[in-house]
C-alpha cells in the first residue's frame, strides 16, 4: 500500500520537472526525423514513407531520449548528495519500484501526445488510403514499445553500476548495437525493428505480428535483467555482492527474474514467424532427390481453409498415384516449415511419415512410406502459421493472411510433390478454398476460379483447376476491370482502397494504351495465355513476376507518390503508362542490373516507350516539352555536376553521402541520359519505324538460357552503332 501512495507523488514530481517536459517535447517532435533523415522503410508506399518511417524514427529517437531521462532521474539523489537522506525516508528497493512505473507513465503520456499531434499530419500526408487501425498499431508497436524497453535498459544499467557516466556508456553501446550490428537481425534490433514496407491497399497484420513478437521477447528479457539489477541495488551500506545476497533471501524475487529470462529465451528460440532455411542459397538438396521409378501422379486436389483472423491455414490434400514398379517406395513433399502434418492415410489406412529438420527455400521435406499397390490414394491434413524464409527475414510481410489479402505459394498452398513425375495428362489439380465473401480468388496463371458454394457464416468456397506440382494463389478485396486491348482480354485487378488513386490516374485507359501500342510495335507478351491476361496488383513485394496467363504488379509502383514522379511521366496517367510498359521492358525482356555504373537498364527503353505512347496520344509538342526537353535539361545539369567532373572527390565522401549522390546521378543516367541516347539512335537508324523494327527484333530474339538478359551491346549491334556514336556531350 505504501508503494501505491508513493506512485502519484513520484509521478507528480516527475511531471513538474522541466527536463521531463523537454524530453516529452523532443519525443513528440522526433517522428519528423523519419520524414527527412532516418528512413528504414525503403518501399515507396504512402504508409511506408509517412507512417512507418516517422513511427520508427520516433521509437529510436524517443527510446534514446527516455533512456537519458531515466539515468538523469535515477542519479538525481546521488548528484545532489542527498542519497543518504532519501534512503532513510524510503528504502532504495521501494524507490526503484516507484520510479520505474512513474517513468513508464511519462513515456505513455509522450506516446499519447505524439499520436494526437501526428494524427492530422499523417492523415494529410497519406491521403485517401489512410487507415486508423494501421496508424494506431504502427505507433504502438514501432514507437510505443521502444520507450519502456529503453527505460528498462537504462534503469538496469544504472542499478548495476550506480554511476551515471558508466550507465550512459552502457546504454549507448546497447542502442548502437541495435542500430548497427543487429540492424539486419529482426529478433535482435530491439530499438529499430526491421520494417521495410507497409502496404497501402491491403492489411499489414503479418509485419505487426513480427514486430510485436520481437518487442515482447525483449520486454521479457529486459524486465528479467531489470529484476536482477533490482536485486543488486545497494542497501545497508553493502556493495553489489552483499546487497544481492541479502535481496535473494526472498525467493520470489530471483524466481521472477529467472522466469522472465526463461520466457524471453523460449520466445526467441521458438518464434513461429521465420523458418530455419539453409542460408547457403546455392544448395538445392531437395531438387536432387531421385524420382520414384515407374511411379506417376495421375491427379491431386486440396481443400484449403485459411483463418483470416489468426493468419493460419488448414487443409486436406489428396494425391493419386499409379505404381507399375511392384515395389514399395517413399513419396517426398515440400511443406511450409510452419505447418504440421497429421492423419496421413493411404487407401484409408494410416501410414508412417516424417518431416525433416533440414529446411531450404522455405520448405521442409515430408517423406511418406507408400506400399507396392498399383493404384494409391494418399490423403493428409496439414495446417499452421506459415513461416517466411529466414534469408529474407528483414523483408517480412509476404505471407500476409487476412480478410483483405492473402498469397499462398506452392508449399504454402498445399504440400508440393517433389519426387514423382507427372502422368500422361500432367498433374491435373483441383483446388478448393473457403474465404470471406468479400474476397476474390485469383489463381496466378491461366486458371479461372468459380464460386461453388456459399456458407451461412459469410464465406464462399471457390474452385479452380490447374496442372502443376505447386501453384500460386492470390485473394483479396479486389476490384476487377475488364479491358480489351492488343487482341487480348485483360483482367485488371487492384485493391479496393486504391480505387480513387487508380481512377484519378486513368488506370483502364493506361492499360489499353500500353497494351495496344506495345503489342502492335513489339509483339505479344510471352506470358500471355492465348487471348487473355491477368494483371494482378499484389501487396508490396519489391518487384513483380509473370507466368503463363498472368503478371504481377507491385502496389508500390502505383502509389500516389510514385504516380507524381515527373521523371517517369508528365502526370499520374503517364507514370501509370511507364509502370505498365515494364511488362515488356523488364518482365518480357530482362536486364542485368549488376553494373550500377551503366545507364543501360529497363528504365531507358521504358521511358523511351512511354515518350512514344504519349507522343502518339497528345502530339509531338507535348512530348517534346514534357519529356525530351526535361531529359536534356537534366543531362546538361548532370554534365556540369561537380562530382561527375571530379569523381575522386565523390570517392572521398563518407559512404552514406556518397551513396545518396551516386543514386541521384544514376537516376539521371537511367531515366534521362539513356532515353536521349535511344532517341539519338532512332535518328541515326532512320526514324521511328526503323527503331520499332529494331526493338521488335530485340523483344522477340532467341534467348540464351545461360544469360537471358538484353544488353547494351545487343542494342548497339541491332542498330549498327557504337557507344561513341551515341555520346551526347
Amino acid at each position: 500500500m505504501k508503494l501505491l501512495r508513493l506512485f502519484p507523488l513520484e509521478l507528480g514530481r516527475l511531471l513538474h520537472s522541466r527536463m521531463t517536459w523537454l524530453i516529452v517535447l523532443l519525443t513528440v517532435i522526433s517522428p519528423a526525423v523519419g520524414l527527412v533523415l532516418y528512413k528504414p522503410a525503403i518501399a515507396s508506399t504512402m504508409l511506408s514513407m509517412y507512417l512507418a518511417n516517422p513511427a520508427l524514427a520516433g521509437g529510436a529517437a524517443g527510446g534514446i531520449l527516455f533512456g537519458l531521462l531515466t539515468v538523469y532521474e535515477l542519479d538525481r539523489a546521488g548528484r545532489s548528495r542527498v542519497e543518504v537522506l532519501t534512503n532513510a525516508v524510503v528504502s532504495p528497493l521501494a524507490a526503484a519500484l516507484v520510479r520505474l512505473p512513474a517513468l513508464l507513465a511519462a513515456a505513455g503520456l509522450a506516446l499519447v501526445l505524439t499520436m494526437l499531434v501526428w494524427l492530422p499530419i499523417s492523415c494529410g500526408l497519406i491521403g485517401s488510403i489512410f487507415d486508423g487501425g494501421d496508424y494506431v498499431l504502427a505507433y504502438l508497436l514501432f514507437m510505443g514499445l521502444a520507450l519502456p524497453l529503453a527505460i528498462l535498459a537504462a534503469s538496469a544499467a544504472y542499478q548495476y553500476t550506480r554511476r551515471a557516466d558508466l550507465s550512459l556508456v552502457l546504454f549507448a553501446a546497447f542502442a548502437a548495437l541495435s542500430l548497427t550490428v543487429w540492424a539486419d537481425n529482426w529478433q535482435l534490433c530491439w530499438l529499430n525493428p526491421c520494417v521495410w514496407a507497409l502496404s497501402d491497399d491491403f492489411s499489414n497484420f503479418r509485419i505487426f505480428r513480427s514486430v510485436a513478437w520481437m518487442r515482447l521477447t525483449w520486454l521479457a528479457a529486459l524486465a528479467g535483467i531489470w529484476t536482477v539489477s533490482y536485486l543488486c541495488i545497494r542497501q545497508y551500506g553493502k556493495g553489489l555482492p552483499g546487497s544481492l545476497a541479502r535481496s535473494v533471501r526472498r525467493a520470489h524475487r530471483p524466481i521472477i527474474a529467472l522466469s522472465l529470462l526463461a520466457c524471453s529465451g523460449f520466445a526467441y528460440a521458438a518464434q513461429p514467424l521465420v523458418d530455419h532455411s539453409n542460408p547457403d542459397q546455392t544448395v538445392m538438396d531437395f531438387y536432387q532427390v531421385p524420382y520414384a521409378e515407374n511411379v506417376v501422379c495421375t491427379s491431386r486436389s486440396a481443400q484449403v481453409f485459411p483463418d483470416t483472423t489468426a493468419g493460419t491455414v488448414s487443409g486436406t490434400a489428396a494425391y493419386r498415384f499409379r505404381n507399375t514398379s511392384g515395389q514399395a517406395w517413399t513419396a517426398a513433399f515440400g511443406v511450409n516449415p510452419g505447418y504440421t502434418i497429421s492423419n496421413v492415410r493411404v487407401n484409408g489406412a494410416e501410414v508412417p511419415f516424417s518431416v525433416s529438420d533440414y529446411q531450404e527455400y522455405n520448405e521442409a521435406m515430408l517423406e511418406v512410406a507408400l506400399p507396392s499397390d498399383r493404384e494409391i490414394e494418399l490423403t493428409m491434413d496439414y495446417g499452421g502459421f506459415p513461416r517466411e524464409n529466414r534469408n529474407v527475414s528483414i523483408m517480412q510481410g509476404g505471407t500476409e493472411i487476412s480478410s483483405e489479402y492473402l498469397c499462398l505459394e506452392n508449399a504454402g498452398l498445399s504440400p508440393r510433390l517433389i519426387n514423382v513425375l507427372p502422368g500422361e495428362n500432367g498433374y491435373p489439380t483441383t483446388i478448393e478454398i473457403t474465404l470471406p465473401a468479400s474476397m476474390s480468388v485469383i489463381p496466378f496463371g491461366a486458371s479461372k476460379a468459380e464460386v461453388v458454394a456459399e456458407q451461412t457464416d459469410g464465406t464462399k468456397t471457390w474452385r479452380y483447376d490447374s496442372n502443376s506440382a505447386g501453384g500460386i494463389l492470390y485473394a483479396g478485396d479486389y476490384i476487377r476491370q475488364d479491358i480489351q486491348a492488343g487482341g487480348m482480354d485483360i483482367e485488371f485487378y487492384y485493391g479496393r482502397k486504391h480505387q480513387a488513386v487508380m481512377e484519378a490516374a486513368g488506370a483502364a485507359e493506361a492499360v489499353k494504351s500500353v497494351v495496344d501500342y506495345c503489342t502492335a510495335h513489339y509483339g505479344m507478351l510471352s506470358f500471355g495465355s492465348g487471348d487473355t491476361l491477368k494483371l494482378i496488383q499484389s501487396r508490396v513485394t519489391g518487384g513483380g513476376y509473370a507466368a503463363n496467363g498472368a503478371s504481377l504488379l507491385d502496389e508500390a509502383d502505383f502509389t500516389a507518390d510514385n504516380l507524381s514522379d515527373t521523371g517517369k511521366g508528365g502526370g499520374a496517367g503517364e507514370v501509370m503508362i511507364h509502370e505498365l510498359v515494364h511488362q515488356w521492358w523488364g518482365l518480357g525482356n530482362m536486364f542485368d542490373a549488376s553494373d550500377e555504373s551503366s545507364p543501360w537498364s529497363a528504365e531507358g527503353l521504358t521511358v523511351y516507350t512511354t515518350y512514344r505512347i504519349v507522343k502518339e496520344r497528345y502530339g509531338p509538342s507535348y512530348a517534346q516539352e514534357h519529356y525530351v526537353d526535361q531529359w536534356q535539361q537534366a543531362v546538361d545539369n548532370y554534365y556540369l555536376n561537380f562530382y561527375v567532373r571530379n569523381p575522386d572527390y565523390l570517392e572521398a565522401l563518407p559512404e552514406e553521402e556518397r551513396l545518396e549522390i551516386s543514386n541521384s546521378l544514376r537516376y539521371v543516367r537511367q531515366y534521362c541520359e539513356m532515353p536521349l541516347k535511344i532517341l539519338k539512335a532512332e535518328q541515326l537508324v532512320g526514324g521511328e519505324e526503323a527503331m520499332d523494327r529494331i526493338l521488335r527484333g530485340l523483344f522477340n530474339r532467341e534467348l540464351d538460357p545461360m544469360y537471358p538478359y538484353l544488353t547494351y551491346q545487343d542494342f548497339l549491334n541491332a542498330c549498327g552503332l557504337t557507344e561513341e556514336d551515341l555520346n551526347l556531350a
